[in-house]
This record gives structure tokens, sequence and C-alpha cells, in this order.
């Protein structure tokens, strides 16, 4: 049974929790990959609003098992938080929650360290959410980290203390005022520890393998986008972690032919948060407008979105990288009321004019060049079948699936579960 995946296109924050959730009635299980608590995915339903972080976004609907896969850091406190949340909403969570016991746990020294290292770089900040996921992945990879399985031996705390030691060492060296009481810390730490405990652990690369063999239907969930991927991002502001398709193999054990389809999610804009190059940012009036209707604001951090432009360029990219078999389009309602559309579909690169995403992207060395489209006026909040969608809508639809050959099966007209138009 094939696995199927579910990516951000752009630089994150592009819908996947509700997608996730809209599609989840045809799985048995749902992964995450990858990333930590920096991830925000926002579910709504019911006239609720719910936002995860670390948890599967298919763990409100029963019968589904939820997997937080090898690829994936857990900060126990964030996560005990989330647990909590769900039980306020009377989700029954134990039977359907399972852990890998691969993946690795962010310790508050981690944190610390996050935060002594962005205040370190002055106005050079990569605009770190300072969850402590790029030193936990920077443990991961330097072969000291702390993984789930390791809360279950009965002298973990000794490779804790001996880490969260090493961790304070380097604190120092950062030279810069970070006020804490470790102390503190801890004892929301082990407590959110024994929380995580009662859960059940697993070998998810051994449960997964199974669960194909028997012949269920499985979506890995990603977190970020691709364009914050650590490989093929805006390198060095990007994430921790490679968020394409390829990170669902390595984050989940899973092999590279057992992937099926591979769902694609991006705005009918670009919109990013923290540092980094955006060629078609918007600094008018325009922009503004995007981020007031569109509520743009981060779900992990509150920060406001740069809004700009589709920028088509990098669209393609990620298509591309990804192995995209079905776009979907999020935030079509958003951009009701503009007489006129634009959409990046090349850039003037030092000169020369060039349809791929270049090695940089910087302002300096990147010109976004623009087709116009029509804008429409219509209420799309409202609308439930494609043939209801305005003509100009449909114009902007069919001229990004020829660009990009790659049919939009799905385009979404708010953020409940029921406003969502599949074509």
């Amino acid at each position: 049974m094939a696995v199927d995946l579910l990516l951000g296109l752009q630089w994150g924050d592009e819908g996947k929790g509700k997608i996730v959730d809209v599609l989840t009635s045809k799985y048995n299980i749902i992964a995450r990959f990858q990333g930590g608590p920096n991830a925000g995915h926002t579910l709504v339903f019911n006239g609720k609003k719910h936002v995860l972080h670390t948890i599967p976004s298919g763990i409100f609907h029963e019968n589904t098992a939820n997997v937080v896969g090898n690829g994936v850091v857990i900060d126990p406190v964030i996560f005990k938080k989330e647990l909590d949340k769900l039980e306020e909403q009377g989700v029954d969570y134990r039977a359907s929650l399972l852990i890998s016991r691969k993946a690795h746990i962010i310790l508050p020294t981690h944190r610390l360290l996050d935060a002594a290292s962005e205040a370190s770089k002055g106005k050079a900040k990569i605009g770190s959410t300072l969850k402590g996921i790029g030193p936990t992945y920077m443990d991961k990879t330097g072969r000291n980290g702390i993984r789930v399985g390791d809360i279950e031996l009965a002298d973990w705390k000794d490779k804790y203390r001996a880490l969260a030691d090493k961790h304070e060492a380097m604190i120092a060296f950062y030279n810069v005022d970070i006020q804490y009481d470790l102390k503190e810390l801890e004892i929301e730490f082990f407590n959110a520890i024994e929380v995580l405990k009662t859960l059940k652990f697993i070998d998810s690369e051994e449960y997964l393998h199974q669960a194909q063999k028997a012949g269920q239907s499985i979506l890995a969930e990603g977190a970020q986008g691709s364009l914050l991927d650590i490989d093929f991002g805006t390198y060095p502001f990007v994430t921790s972690s490679n968020t394409t398709a390829a990170g669902a193999c390595t984050g989940l054990g899973i092999a590279p032919n057992k992937i099926g389809e591979v769902f694609g999610i991006f705005k009918a804009y670009t919109t990013r948060v923290g540092s980094g190059p955006f060629p078609t940012e918007l600094f008018d009036e325009v922009g503004e407008t995007m981020g007031r209707v569109g509520n743009e604001f981060g779900a992990t951090t509150g920060r406001p979105r740069r809004c700009g432009w589709l920028d088509l360029v990098a669209l393609r990219y990620a298509c591309q990288v990804n192995g995209v078999t079905q776009l979907i389009m999020m935030k079509g309602d958003v951009l009701s009321g503009f007489k006129t559309l634009k959409i990046c579909t090349a850039y003037n690169y030092k000169g020369e004019i060039i349809e791929h995403l270049p090695y940089n992207i910087e302002a300096q060395n990147v010109t976004p060049i623009y087709t116009e489209f029509k804008g429409w006026n219509e209420d799309l909040t409202e609308m439930t079948e494609a043939s209801k969608m305005p003509k100009a809508l449909n114009e902007y639809i069919a001229f990004l699936e020829k660009e990009l050959e790659i049919p939009i099966t799905i385009v979404s007209v708010g953020p409940d579960r029921k406003q969502t138009i599949v074509r």
C-alpha cells in the first residue's frame, strides 16, 4: 500500500493542518515526519479553532492512528500543553497517539541555546522561533541527542545531566545576556516527561511497514514549507530539517518506491514569517490588505506574516523537488476584491531573464517579472461547488495548471473544513 504525502510548497503556513483534517477520513494513519513545535497547524470546525504544534492533524478523527515519526523533535512541555487542550475538548488521544522511540527530545537547555545563538547574531538573525529546534537537530547530527526511547532506560537522567551541563558551557561561550533559572525549567520538563511516558512508544518504521503490508492507508504530514528545507530552501533562513518529500522517507523509514500521491499545498498568494529573501513581497496597501483579510499571523509565534504576489518561479521549483502529483490552492477567498492580480512568472537575475530558482534570490540579485490577471469581486466563502466559481478565478487556476503541468484538485475558500471546493 503506497504512502501519500502532504507538503507545503512555500515558506510554511500554507494551511496543511486544515487539509490533513479534510483528507483524514480517507486514511487509517496520519504520520508527522519532521520538524517540531515550530509548526502551527490550524484546524477550524464546528465553530472552534484548534492549533496543533507536534501532534498530527488527524487527532480529531476517531479510528485514525496518529504517529509522531522519528524525524520529529519533541518538546515534552509543549507536547503536554497540547495534550491538556485535547483533554479539555474531550478528545481521547491515548489509544490513537503513537510516538516513535527514535524521535529526539528538546531539552530546556536547547531552547536557551537557541536564544543565546540568535541574540549573538545581532542584525544577522535568521528569525528562529526560539523553540530549541536547531540545537536539537545539531545534537542529533552530532550524535549527542536524547531520544524518546532513552527515557525508558533507568539511567537516562545521567545522560540528560551530561548534555545539559555541556549546553550551559556553550551558553556561557556566547557571552550574551540570557537570564534563566534552569532548576525551575527542569521541574516543568521532568513533569512533562512523566506525562509523555504514559503514551505508547513504538518502533515506528516497523509499525508503518506492517501497516503497509496489511493494506492500511497512510498520509505523511509535513511541517513548515519546501522553501524552508535545510538543503533546498533559502539557506540560511531555513528550518533544520528536510521539509521536502525526501524527508518523509528518512523521517518515517518509508522506502522511496512506496510513495504514492504527493499533495502540494500553496496559497493563492505568498507569505513568509521571519527573515530571509522574498522577491514578490509587497510593502504597499495591497500587501497590508492581504495580511489583514487573510489574518496572516503565525499560528506558533503570533508574528505578522510578510505578504506578496504568488511566486510561480519558486512554486515550480518546489513542485519539481517534491514530485508533486496534485496541487491544493489555499485562501483563494483572500484575493476577492482586488481589481488586478499578479503572478511572478520569471526573474530578472543579474540582467538575465530566468524561470528557475537560482542559488541566491536576495533583492539585489532578483527582480520579479509579473503577468497580470483580472481579479474578481465575488465572495467565495459560501461557495461549495467548482461550477459556481467566478470566471476570473477559473482563469487564474487554469494558468497555473498550464504552467505547472499539475492539476489543482482542491481550492480552499475559508478556514473551516466545510469551506473546501473539490474540483
